[in-house]
């Protein structure tokens, strides 16, 4: 997805389809949310995998309960990138700059919180850790709803439906490139 989503959003701009980038994004969003409830499913069964390739029990039922509380990460990835390929196809990197740095202190200060003063341990590393990235995402939403980006962003559309296959195969032959 990544260097298919890329090219295309940079030609988009390029060409002024400033509307595409919107399409793409979207188009992007059904992919990847598809493929992470798929992965997501690889995620809730990852215990039985640990200990099915030999990993010690302890350990196995550990990165199965960490697996399953980093389930909403795979979410919010998958609605993240494609807005990275969004913004910065329009050269808007100060905002997404912004976003990380306060996601960066909020981070430090929730995973001081969490982790040591509460003693969640790993739990509390993964709740810390989805928030952050969900934290970003809707930070950013925000911002591309809001009307920051122009044309780019003109609302949902049924247009991100239309042509999903051949996304899904140039998005698939992009994956198969740089693999």
């Amino acid at each position: 997805m990544g260097s298919a989503l890329e090219t295309l959003c940079g030609q988009a701009y390029g060409a002024g389809q400033l509307d595409m980038l919107g399409i793409y994004m979207q188009r992007s969003w059904v992919i990847l949310i598809i493929t992470a409830l798929i992965l997501s499913i690889f995620y809730v069964f990852s215990t039985p995998f640990f200990i099915l390739i030999g990993q010690d029990h302890s350990i196995a039922h550990a990165a199965g309960l960490f697996s399953l509380y980093m389930i909403p990460q795979l979410f919010a990835y998958a609605v993240y990138f494609p807005i990275q390929k969004f913004l910065q196809a329009q050269s808007r990197m100060m905002s997404m700059t912004v976003f990380a740095g306060i996601a960066l202190l909020l981070h430090t200060f929730f995973s001081w919180l969490v982790m040591i003063k509460l003693n969640w341990g790993m739990v509390g590393a993964a709740v810390v850790l989805n928030g952050s990235w969900w934290f970003i995402v809707v930070a950013q939403l925000i911002y591309i709803f809001c009307g920051s980006c122009g044309r780019a962003w003109s609302g949902f559309s049924w247009k991100a439906f239309q042509n999903l296959w051949g996304f899904v195969r140039l998005s698939l032959a992009s994956a198969v490139m740089l693999w």
